[in-house]
């Protein structure tokens, strides 16, 4: 059901969120990411004036991580920004990110390698969404690789959302094993 109707209102700006998720030939995960933001009005910048509803961000983050969810490598795009020759300098400097798992510590590496002015905002933020994307793929493979196996682990979702807390009714239903532990 969708947010009950608003009356009064009008339209300035739309950001966009897009995340793809590919399985590669040569085992490794492509986790694409893009950020646009668009503004119903002429923007006036400082290269000039863009045209309503026309980037005045789109931006791309790929991440290629392993089977383990660790990155690998790092890839950038910046196709549109505000200060053409000032925001998209800094697009190099988010491969700091290899050697992070996109499933443990993630955030808080981003958090610690991009604090302020040592990175891009909107690609910060367009990073720190990814976890959550990328367990709807490494969970299911997970699942599908061991299935007719005894779990070892403890599920990566288990403990990381309010439906799936291990002292909850859905993990006492559908994971019975890993009820009430922590």
């Amino acid at each position: 059901m969708p947010l009950p109707p608003a009356t009064g209102r009008k339209l300035k700006h739309t950001r966009s969120v897009n995340i793809e998720i590919y399985s590669r030939e040569d085992e490794l995960w492509d986790i694409d990411a893009r950020l646009v933001d668009t503004k119903t009005h002429d923007v006036k910048l400082t290269i000039g004036k863009l045209p309503a509803n026309q980037p005045i961000h789109d931006l791309w983050l790929r991440l290629i991580v392993d089977r383990h969810a660790n990155i690998v490598d790092v890839e950038t795009a910046m196709d549109s920004v505000p200060f053409t020759g000032y925001c998209d300098v800094i697009a190099p400097a988010y491969k700091k990110l290899i050697g992070l798992n996109v499933l443990k510590g993630f955030r808080q590496g981003v958090r610690e390698r991009f604090s302020e002015t040592d990175g891009c905002s909107h690609l910060n933020e367009l990073s720190i969404i990814l976890p959550t994307a990328a367990i709807q793929v490494f969970a299911f493979e997970k699942r599908h690789e061991s299935a007719g196996q005894p779990q070892e682990q403890k599920p990566f979702e288990l403990d990381h959302c309010h439906a799936l807390r291990c002292d909850g009714p859905a993990v006492a239903v559908f994971y019975p094993r890993w009820a009430n532990s922590k």
